[in-house]
Protein backbone atom coordinates (compact mmCIF):
# COMPACT_ATOMS: atom_id res chain seq x y z
CA UNK A 1 0.00 0.00 0.00
CA UNK A 2 1.24 3.49 -0.84
CA UNK A 3 0.30 6.14 1.85
CA UNK A 4 0.55 9.99 1.43
CA UNK A 5 1.71 11.80 4.28
CA UNK A 6 0.92 16.08 4.29
CA UNK A 7 2.04 18.74 6.69
CA UNK A 8 0.52 21.56 5.79
CA UNK A 9 0.92 24.93 5.33
CA UNK A 10 0.07 28.03 2.79
CA UNK A 11 3.67 28.99 2.77
CA UNK A 12 5.26 25.27 2.42
CA UNK A 13 3.37 22.04 2.85
CA UNK A 14 5.61 19.13 3.36
CA UNK A 15 4.70 15.92 1.54
CA UNK A 16 5.92 12.25 2.09
CA UNK A 17 5.49 9.00 0.03
CA UNK A 18 6.08 5.63 1.73
CA UNK A 19 5.29 2.08 1.22
CA UNK A 20 3.69 -0.10 3.95
CA UNK A 21 3.87 -3.46 3.41
CA UNK A 22 2.39 -5.24 6.20
CA UNK A 23 4.24 -3.69 9.67
CA UNK A 24 7.51 -3.11 7.16
CA UNK A 25 7.67 0.42 5.49
CA UNK A 26 9.68 2.13 3.04
CA UNK A 27 10.27 5.35 1.77
CA UNK A 28 9.41 6.53 -1.63
CA UNK A 29 9.84 10.19 -1.95
CA UNK A 30 9.49 13.65 0.23
CA UNK A 31 9.78 17.03 -0.49
CA UNK A 32 7.87 20.08 0.00
CA UNK A 33 5.30 22.50 -1.99
CA UNK A 34 6.16 26.18 -1.95
CA UNK A 35 4.33 29.11 -2.67
CA UNK A 36 5.53 32.49 -2.98
CA UNK A 37 3.99 35.20 -0.01
CA UNK A 38 3.87 38.12 -2.73
CA UNK A 39 1.16 36.21 -4.60
CA UNK A 40 -2.22 36.98 -3.80
CA UNK A 41 -4.23 34.44 -2.20
CA UNK A 42 -6.18 32.49 -4.33
CA UNK A 43 -3.57 31.95 -6.89
CA UNK A 44 -1.13 30.37 -3.70
CA UNK A 45 -3.85 27.97 -3.36
CA UNK A 46 -4.51 27.08 -6.88
CA UNK A 47 -0.59 26.50 -7.13
CA UNK A 48 -0.90 24.71 -3.75
CA UNK A 49 -3.73 22.19 -5.34
CA UNK A 50 -1.87 22.21 -8.76
CA UNK A 51 1.35 20.37 -6.68
CA UNK A 52 -1.05 18.27 -4.84
CA UNK A 53 -2.80 17.06 -8.10
CA UNK A 54 0.59 16.28 -10.24
CA UNK A 55 1.85 14.99 -6.97
CA UNK A 56 -0.88 12.66 -6.55
CA UNK A 57 -0.61 11.53 -10.53
CA UNK A 58 3.07 10.95 -10.25
CA UNK A 59 3.03 8.31 -7.26
CA UNK A 60 -0.89 6.85 -7.32
CA UNK A 61 -0.84 6.62 -3.73
CA UNK A 62 -3.79 4.11 -1.87
CA UNK A 63 -4.34 6.79 0.88
CA UNK A 64 -3.53 9.79 2.62
CA UNK A 65 -3.05 11.44 5.67
CA UNK A 66 -3.03 14.73 6.90
CA UNK A 67 -1.56 16.67 10.28
CA UNK A 68 -4.52 18.29 12.14
CA UNK A 69 -4.76 22.33 12.63
CA UNK A 70 -3.15 23.42 15.56
CA UNK A 71 -3.97 27.26 16.54
CA UNK A 72 -1.33 29.54 16.83
CA UNK A 73 -1.32 32.88 18.58
CA UNK A 74 -1.84 34.86 15.75
CA UNK A 75 -5.82 34.10 14.23
CA UNK A 76 -4.69 35.50 10.63
CA UNK A 77 -1.96 32.52 10.52
CA UNK A 78 -4.37 29.80 11.89
CA UNK A 79 -6.76 31.21 9.35
CA UNK A 80 -4.54 30.74 6.46
CA UNK A 81 -3.45 27.31 7.32
CA UNK A 82 -7.02 26.27 7.42
CA UNK A 83 -7.40 27.20 4.28
CA UNK A 84 -4.42 25.28 2.84
CA UNK A 85 -5.44 22.03 4.56
CA UNK A 86 -8.74 22.25 2.83
CA UNK A 87 -6.88 22.49 -0.33
CA UNK A 88 -4.82 19.44 0.83
CA UNK A 89 -8.39 17.82 1.61
CA UNK A 90 -10.20 18.47 -1.69
CA UNK A 91 -6.97 17.70 -3.77
CA UNK A 92 -7.18 14.05 -1.99
CA UNK A 93 -10.87 13.52 -2.18
CA UNK A 94 -10.81 14.35 -5.87
CA UNK A 95 -8.30 11.90 -6.30
CA UNK A 96 -10.40 9.29 -4.41
CA UNK A 97 -8.35 8.39 -1.95
CA UNK A 98 -9.50 8.18 2.23
CA UNK A 99 -8.00 10.17 4.30
CA UNK A 100 -6.55 10.04 7.82
CA UNK A 101 -6.64 12.97 10.26
CA UNK A 102 -3.84 13.21 13.15
CA UNK A 103 -3.28 15.63 15.60
CA UNK A 104 0.32 16.53 16.30
CA UNK A 105 0.61 14.82 19.74
CA UNK A 106 -1.19 11.81 17.89
CA UNK A 107 2.10 11.66 15.13
CA UNK A 108 4.30 12.13 17.94
CA UNK A 109 3.19 9.55 20.14
CA UNK A 110 2.97 7.01 17.08
CA UNK A 111 6.66 7.83 16.02
CA UNK A 112 8.75 8.65 19.31
CA UNK A 113 6.47 6.82 21.86
CA UNK A 114 5.48 9.93 23.28
CA UNK A 115 3.03 13.09 22.61
CA UNK A 116 5.32 15.62 23.96
CA UNK A 117 8.39 14.81 21.97
CA UNK A 118 10.67 17.61 20.56
CA UNK A 119 10.60 18.03 16.20
CA UNK A 120 14.09 16.78 16.56
CA UNK A 121 13.19 13.73 17.83
CA UNK A 122 10.81 13.29 15.09
CA UNK A 123 12.67 13.57 12.66
CA UNK A 124 15.82 11.62 14.12
CA UNK A 125 13.08 8.32 14.64
CA UNK A 126 11.55 9.13 11.19
CA UNK A 127 15.47 8.94 9.59
CA UNK A 128 15.23 5.93 11.58
CA UNK A 129 12.43 4.43 10.31
CA UNK A 130 13.09 5.01 7.17
CA UNK A 131 17.01 4.37 6.17
CA UNK A 132 18.59 5.60 3.55
CA UNK A 133 15.73 8.31 2.82
CA UNK A 134 17.07 11.89 2.00
CA UNK A 135 14.46 14.22 3.52
CA UNK A 136 14.31 17.46 1.75
CA UNK A 137 13.70 19.57 5.52
CA UNK A 138 11.59 19.94 8.54
CA UNK A 139 8.50 20.36 6.79
CA UNK A 140 9.09 16.65 4.32
CA UNK A 141 10.10 14.91 7.82
CA UNK A 142 6.83 15.71 9.52
CA UNK A 143 5.36 14.73 6.82
CA UNK A 144 6.77 11.13 6.47
CA UNK A 145 5.68 11.11 10.26
CA UNK A 146 2.28 11.51 9.34
CA UNK A 147 2.62 9.04 6.51
CA UNK A 148 3.98 6.34 9.25
CA UNK A 149 1.10 7.14 11.88
CA UNK A 150 -1.28 6.32 9.00
CA UNK A 151 0.41 2.99 8.17
CA UNK A 152 -0.15 2.20 11.90
CA UNK A 153 -3.35 2.58 12.20
CA UNK A 154 -4.00 1.20 9.06
CA UNK A 155 -2.40 -1.93 10.40
CA UNK A 156 -3.88 -2.02 13.94
CA UNK A 157 -7.34 -1.30 12.30
CA UNK A 158 -6.41 -4.83 10.29
CA UNK A 159 -5.50 -6.50 13.09
CA UNK A 160 -8.76 -5.72 15.45
CA UNK A 161 -11.05 -8.88 15.50
CA UNK A 162 -14.74 -7.96 14.41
Amino acid sequence: MILLGLDPGLGTTGWGVIAAEGNRLSHLANGQIKTDAATPLARRLVNLHDALTDLMLQHRPDGAAVEEVFVNTNPQSTLKLGQARGVILLAAARAGLDVGEYAARLVKKAVVGTGGAEKAQVHAMVARLLPGARIAGPDAADALAVAITHAHHLASARRVPR
